[in-house]
């Protein structure tokens, strides 16, 4: 399938959205969704985000290939695909990235049409849009997030029904207190005033009004 067919196996440099670079052994793919291992992670990265691959030929980078089949699969040469993937990892603790300079670790709780539910130990629940994430990667057997005890990882449940989309989503939190994209401006922490023509009406603490697209926003979870 296009490029990927030359790379399987091989060592590749990408590029994603954010000029985020990753260097890994290409594992598999599917029709909007790669996964490459760095010698540490299997890496589950949406096709959307990709700008740009080349085979990595540099000796001094390269990692050993001791990557096995990537976890998450339904079965052995079974097509992947994101929203598969999603589903796998639903109730598994994995590591994502979005945005800003740190990852969130948790786990999928729900997936509705262009975004889904995480629980996250320090962030509680988070609503992430499918559109914006960059990778994600299952933790290993045995292992949690923080070294915490599954005590302290108890699935939370929301008060809110769930709507079909990030933007009716955004609608029913009007009113609330949010915090959009795990805080990375300060001018995206406040009142949800208004949600309209995909418009965020957003009031900070000093009471300032700012305006943010609604399609440019990738995380909103309450304080």
């Amino acid at each position: 399938m296009f490029p990927f067919d030359q790379y399987l196996t091989k060592q590749v440099d990408v590029e994603l959205s954010g000029k985020i670079k990753l260097t890994g052994i290409l594992i598999d793919y599917g029709l909007d969704i790669f996964v490459l291992y760095n010698g540490r992670q299997y890496l589950y990265v949406p096709l959307g985000q990709l700008h740009h691959v080349r085979e990595n030929r540099d000796p001094d980078s390269m990692l050993a290939d001791s990557a096995s089949e990537a976890p998450m699969a339904d079965e052995p040469n079974d097509n992947i695909s994101y929203r598969k993937i999603l589903s796998n990892a639903r109730g598994k603790f994995i590591e994502i990235f979005v945005t800003g300079n740190q990852t969130l670790h948790g786990y999928v709780t729900s997936i509705l049409t262009d975004y889904f539910v995480f629980y996250s130990p320090v962030y509680k629940t988070m609503f992430i849009s499918l559109y914006h994430v960059k990778w994600l990667s299952p933790y290993p057997a045995n292992a949690a997030p923080y070294t915490l005890g599954s005590q302290h990882l108890p699935v939370q449940p929301i008060s809110l029904s769930l709507p079909r989309t990030f933007a009716e989503n955004l609608k029913k939190l009007e009113t609330n207190l949010v915090i959009f994209d795990i805080g990375d401006h300060p001018r995206k922490i406040g009142l949800l005033q208004k949600v309209e023509n995909n418009m965020i009406e957003l009031v900070t603490g000093e009471g300032e009004k700012n305006y943010w697209n609604e399609k440019h926003l990738k995380t909103v979870h309450l304080p």
